[in-house]
């Protein structure tokens, strides 16, 4: 059966072809396998025109020019020979540069989003014209994925814009938009939507007339135009960043940066077969595979309507936040970012003036200028809507609870609030640690109620728990995750509980740090090796960001929950007696009382930590320390797997990336836990049964190792 084609060749005037990608039941073009079949055939039927005078390659899709390659084919060639990856690339290169081999002009005209191989098929175009949408970007992702441009855009891209340009693009993975394109000469033009087919057509008439294009071909299939000094300097500058920024631990741009210099010298062939033979070294490698986990678990995220009936959420216009405190601050000014209509409230009436400064701040803060736009501030002001008036919270369509972390307090609260309430309307907590169910058990309609749990800060983190209760309501939920999604961020839907997710996996990996310092091993020796394994600052510093306090009063929850295998460590109530709350004091295991309010050793915290030390003295292995703090949190994980408090196993890997910061280039927790075996992981544990039941493996684990299973295959993908 013929399938549907994505490529339609017209002619908009006789001597120009143009190519609109239009890929049939998607929203985005791919460059898949197929596509790539059907692009041959096209230049095929195009070369045999002696009358062309160009080419325009365009989208159909609204806001999307290409998306990249099919990363599913990329999956499904894991584990293949270095040869094979090599000849993918090649074909993919020698393709694409016949657009750059052409006897007539060949233009991309780009709306929307040009990405990876998008960018690549772009750049191998004579010209480039960016529309100025917003949505306007190109750029070169790959090295997310721990690989780097293998279709030919590290060869392509030094010979167009540069080698300082084109190391930073590809090395970072960031994209552009159309201004800075132009800037470096990426884009030759940038023009409206509506003129951007025009605008290509009178390009074509104007390269015929000057040939320019040609020149640029035989410079561009050359080598790079630098001088030795500049290349040295470059190199020196770039690798220390590129190792700054990695710390070692993402192999894919120091790549791109040696295949990049390498092939400054050499012609556009042989830098193309540089970089296929570069790709080799990266395809397929644990790294690779686990940041391609990552980007579909973000991907499936994406689709998940966060219920698996068939209902459709409400439409959330107009929302209203309880609380102006830090949090309350954030989720306000998310939604004013997002074009939402919110209300804001707090009992302390100048509370609630200081958070209206600080989000109107916030929404209107400019990059560029450093500072606030007031130009910004004065059009989102209207959004926004302070009040002591229950009767305006009330005709919001969703209400946002994010108040102290009090059970009684907060359901004072709804007591009055909830009488009020449209009929429709949804009562959200953005509680931290208290079960939604407990604190529903006096509300009318408890299918209206769910816990919303943002993250700190707001502005940066993009996870959120969509928490539903034993009496939620399919439709509360769908419309929590549908809000959440509209304000930008990712949502997973959990099952009431203690800690509910990230909190629940959290605390056993920050409890574990305490007993280690009980036990005699230093504050340096976690930290440095909780960072090697990728966290992005160790639990004796995260126990300082989050409070003393904060930690305290939700590791008692935990405690009382599971007192069984949470050990109540007498060195974080010491502290908080003591004062040392953390940065928000001063002092907490470390220091900030200095200029730049960083952490510093302090021998003051030896006192508050030597008292309850316990065991003879002796040296710690970072192995050891490795596995002490991080199977705990898997052990956890697998006992929230059996409770069923999560829909998937990847909401598990999703919420710890995006909301503690666990080292995407391990793919997850259990992404993680897959790549040792679950048979292996009892073996890891067999050292340390004397420390009792938070490091006995679960039955989960033990009917997994003796099936041979994985975690993800729980949840067939």
């Amino acid at each position: 059966m013929a399938t549907e084609s994505t490529i339609r060749l017209s002619y908009p005037e006789a001597d120009i072809a143009l190519l609109t990608l239009d890929m049939p039941g998607k929203g985005a073009n791919i460059l898949s396998r197929p596509v790539l079949d059907e692009l041959e055939r096209v230049l095929d039927e195009v070369a045999g025109r002696e009358d062309l005078a160009g080419l325009i390659l365009i989208s159909a899709k609204p806001g999307i020019f290409i998306a990249g390659a099919d990363l599913r084919e990329f999956v499904a060639s894991m584990g293949a020979p270095a040869s094979e990856v090599v000849a993918l690339c090649r074909r993919g290169q020698t393709l694409f540069q016949r657009l750059s081999k052409t006897p007539f002009v060949t233009i991309a005209a780009i709306d929307g989003v040009c990405v990876g191989g998008g960018a690549e098929l772009a750049c191998w175009c004579d010209r480039r014209i960016m529309t100025s949408s917003p949505k306007t970007e190109i750029g070169f992702p790959e090295v997310k994925l721990g690989l780097f441009p293998g279709w030919g855009g590290t060869a392509r891209a030094p010979r167009i814009v540069g080698l300082a340009n084109a190391v930073e693009m590809i090395t970072s993975g960031d994209s552009i938009d159309a201004a800075k394109a132009f800037q470096m000469g990426l884009a030759s033009d940038v023009v409206q939507l509506d003129d951007l087919q025009a605008a290509a057509i009178r390009m074509v008439r104007s390269e015929q007339q000057t040939g320019l294009y040609l020149a640029d071909r035989e410079q561009w299939s050359g080598p790079v135009d630098i001088s030795e000094t500049e290349q040295g300097f470059l190199g020196i500058t770039a690798s220390a960043v590129i190792q700054q920024q990695t710390k070692g631990q993402y192999p894919a741009p120091m790549a791109a940066l040696e295949v990049m210099m390498g092939a400054v010298s050499t012609d556009i062939d042989t830098a193309c077969q540089m970089e296929a033979e570069g790709m080799s070294q990266l395809f397929g490698s644990p790294i690779n595979a686990a940041l391609l986990n990552v980007f579909f678990l973000t991907d499936r995220n994406k689709k998940d309507r966060g219920v698996d009936s068939d209902v459709e959420p409400l439409k959330v216009e107009t929302a209203a936040v309880i609380g102006a405190g830090i949090m309350g601050q954030g989720i306000a000014a998310a939604n004013v970012k997002r074009n939402v209509l919110v209300t804001l409230t707090d009992a302390n009436r100048a509370a609630l003036a200081k958070g209206v400064t600080s989000i109107l701040e916030e929404v209107s803060f400019n990059r560029q200028l450093g500072k606030a736009d007031v130009k910004r501030a004065v059009q989102l002001a209207p959004l926004l809507n302070a009040t002591e008036s229950d009767a305006e919270l009330a005709t919001a369509d969703l209400i946002v609870e994010a108040v102290v972390e009090n059970a009684d307090v907060k359901r004072q609260i709804y007591a009055r609030l909830e009488p009020k309430l449209k009929p429709t309307a949804i009562l959200a907590s953005n509680t931290s640690t208290i079960p939604i169910t407990k604190l529903a058990e006096k509300l009318e309609h408890p299918e209206r109620f769910c816990g919303i749990h943002f993250f700190n800060p707001v502005r940066k983190m993009k996870l959120v728990e969509v928490i539903r209760g034993e009496k939620t309501s399919d439709e509360t939920v769908a419309t929590a995750v549908a809000y959440a999604k509209h304000l930008g961020k990712s949502p997973i839907v959990v099952n009431d509980g203690p800690g509910f997710l990230v909190n629940r996996l959290l605390l056993p990996y920050m409890n574990e740090a305490l007993e280690l310092l009980a036990e005699g091993a230093e504050i340096k020796l976690l930290e440095t090796v909780a960072k090697k394994f990728g966290m992005p600052m160790g639990p004796i510093t995260l126990y300082d960001m989050v409070g003393l306090d904060t930690a305290f009063y939700a590791g008692r929850i935990m405690w009382e929950a599971y007192p069984d295998r949470i050990a109540a460590s007498p060195i974080l109530p010491a502290l908080v007696k003591a004062g040392r709350l953390g940065q928000k004091s001063g002092v907490g295991f470390f220091s900030y009382q200095n200029k730049q309010g960083k952490a510093q050793p302090d021998p003051q915290v030896a006192q508050y930590i030597d008292p309850y030390k316990r065991g003879e003295p002796r040296k710690f292995d970072p192995a050891e320390v490795e596995m002490r703090l991080f199977l705990p949190m898997l052990l956890e994980a697998t006992r929230i797997l059996e409770e069923g408090i999560v829909r998937n196993v990847r909401d598990v890997d999703l919420g710890l990336i995006f909301g503690v910061g666990f080292p995407p280039f391990r793919g997850g927790l259990l992404f993680w836990a897959d790549t040792l075996g679950a048979a292996k992981i009892l073996e890891l544990l067999k050292p340390f049964e004397s420390l009792g039941p938070r490091m006995a493996p679960t039955e989960l684990l033990k009917r997994m190792a003796a099936e041979g299973k994985k975690f993800y295959e729980l949840n067939p993908a």
